[in-house]
């Protein structure tokens, strides 16, 4: 009896982590548009109000990532963070930006508190969280995180930088509907309208694209992302976060606050990635997640369909930080 529990255990774990991995974004190079295989990688670009001067070669450097305005800043930004340290250690900005609002590909920063960010980088040192998580082979190579190897130090300084910067929204609008643009997922795991036009069923997921293409490739900083959701995402999912919908789940207010927006060091959700909150959920419940404070989450999300995932996430998302 004690197999068989074990291995209705394993299986569904498996599912809980197959059925989101939409929500992952692996590029798949066939199936990209010609003009992301014609562009010149070497050519200068860039962004309006800025005077720098990037290539995309230099713009997708994750040890040399562009501060298109650095006069933004109010401290000053720490090595760690704008170069990296090291082969082992690439700069925080290349994924998370210099605004710390990150991409759907990545976590916001911006606004957590050090011991949150500290006690994150610890589980990732130990492996109790994986990142990029869940079943794909090609993901699991690719997890950063994991591989990184700052000193203590380091971490103290991006994680008291990041807690400092000022939370910006930059999730425009969420749209409900079944039926959404077309889109593929292209360098960087980001998701882009495709080009020849076209619609496609949304299945049941969450797709979040850039409002503008070029601004978004070139990681400006404050360029924002429009999201899609099934239709009915945002009331469902306002039930959840603010009632629990009749023992499904918790209300979120009682541990992330009244405005979701984060108390102590327990994390802000709203305004954030949807993606990125489906991708946390998913882990949570199907125990990739497994780090500090994981087993409050773990049961919140134990009786969360995929569908009450994509609701929580997309509702969320829609939330003003």
């Amino acid at each position: 009896m004690r197999l068989l529990i074990v291995l209705l255990t394993l299986v569904t774990t498996f599912a809980a982590r197959a059925d989101l991995e939409w929500a992952y974004q692996v590029m798949d190079e066939s199936l990209l548009p010609q003009r992301d295989l014609d562009i010149d990688l070497h050519a200068p670009r860039m962004v309006p109000g800025s005077s720098l001067q990037r290539s995309q070669d230099e713009i997708d450097d994750h040890w040399n990532p562009p501060d298109w305005f650095p006069n933004s800043h109010h401290a000053p930004v720490p090595e760690v963070v704008a170069r990296g340290a090291g082969e082992n250690v690439r700069a925080c900005a290349a994924c998370h930006g210099f605004t710390g609002a990150g991409h759907p590909e990545s976590a916001h920063l911006a606004g957590l508190t050090v011991g949150y960010i500290t006690r994150q980088m610890a589980d990732f040192r130990s492996g109790a969280t994986r990142s990029p998580s869940g079943s794909n082979a090609m993901r699991r190579d690719r997890s950063w995180m994991n591989r990184f190897d700052p000193t203590d130090e380091q971490i103290q300084e991006a994680a008291e930088w990041y807690a400092g910067v000022e939370v910006i929204d930059w999730i425009d609008e969420v749209i409900e509907g079944d039926i959404v643009p077309k889109t593929y997922i292209g360098d960087g795991r980001m998701r882009h309208i495709h080009p020849d036009g076209g619609t496609e069923p949304i299945n049941g997921r969450i797709i979040e694209v850039p409002q503008d293409r070029e601004l978004a490739t070139a990681r400006h900083p404050y360029s924002g992302f429009t999201v899609y959701a099934p239709a009915g995402s945002l009331a469902r999912g306002e039930d959840l976060a603010t009632t629990g919908a009749n023992g499904t789940t918790f209300a979120c207010s009682t541990c992330h606050g009244q405005d979701l927006n984060g108390l102590g060091d327990v994390p802000r959700l709203a305004g954030i990635s949807p993606l990125y909150t489906v991708r946390q959920l998913n882990d949570f419940r199907s125990g990739e997640r497994a780090g500090t404070l994981a087993s409050l989450m773990t049961l919140a999300v134990a009786n969360l369909t995929d569908e009450d995932i994509v609701a929580l996430a997309a509702y969320l998302g829609s939330l003003d930080p």
